[in-house]
């Protein structure tokens, strides 16, 4: 019986026991990674897969429920499975937890108004895993809801991975940062980390948000990671919360 390569070379690079399923989705996720599939593509459908990988549909079908769950694929019914994209209008602020007191959702502008290359910081360094001293590009943007500012956030990203990045092309368009990170750089983020904690405003963040220095705000750290868990952004958000609260699901 001849055996198949896939198969093979799942083995090969498991050297400690992972379910058959994860080690599909470990393909997969390097299939994404490598650029077999971008950004809204159709991927194939999962009985092309089990015979890819010479495993049964049900195995197949585990792995991209996962990866559905983890926003890496989106299944939409009747057409097939896509790659998630950051240009769908509906992820557009997936990892923002504000929300308005009333309910009502409105549609955000985001206002940069800095980018510049500077030396990575201990602090910033030890985000993105790089050394102190290494570049990283520093983005400073407002967004704004409803022409009120809301968060300022000084975002730092990996300079290699960005470059050419210019104050001019983070103001051209529509699009959300993410959207910009994706189509012209080929940098997707997938998942996101953060820590919170109250503080006051300082004179920048209370010039750009138009609140008195020493005002309560809610500082949010995060860092954003890409295929294969690598840290490509790390933020620090000052949001004020005025008229908007922080909101997650738990459960």
């Amino acid at each position: 019986m001849t055996q198949d390569p896939s198969r093979a070379a799942m083995r090969a690079h498991s050297p400690t026991f992972s379910p058959l399923y994860r080690q599909i989705k470990d393909f997969l996720i390097r299939s994404l990674e490598e650029g077999e599939w971008g950004p809204g593509d159709a991927i194939p459908s999962e009985g092309e897969l089990a015979v890819r990988f010479n495993v049964s549909q049900g195995t197949v079908r585990k792995a991209i429920d996962e990866m559905a769950a983890e926003n890496m694929l989106v299944r939409r019914q009747g057409k097939g499975t896509f790659v998630a994209t950051h240009s769908d209008p509906r992820s557009f602020y997936r990892f923002l937890r504000l929300v308005p007191d009333d309910g009502k959702a409105t549609h955000g502008v985001s206002d940069a108004v800095a980018c510049e290359m500077l030396p990575a910081t201990a602090e910033v360094a030890e985000a993105l895993g790089l050394a102190v001293g290494d570049a990283v590009i520093r983005v400073g943007r407002v967004l704004r809801f409803g022409g009120e500012a809301v968060v300022f956030d000084q975002i730092h990203l990996v300079a290699e991975l960005f470059d050419g990045l210019t104050l001019e092309a983070l103001r051209g368009g529509e699009r959300s940062l993410y959207s910009l990170f994706e189509s012209d750089y080929g940098v997707r983020m997938i998942r996101a980390e953060e820590r919170l904690r109250a503080v006051a405003a300082d004179a920048e963040s209370a010039a750009r948000l138009g609140v008195p220095a020493g005002e309560p705000l809610l500082r949010v750290e995060r860092t954003a990671y890409t295929y294969g868990n690598k840290p490509v952004e790390w933020r620090l958000g000052l949001y004020c919360t005025r008229h908007h609260y922080y909101r997650n699901e738990l459960g």
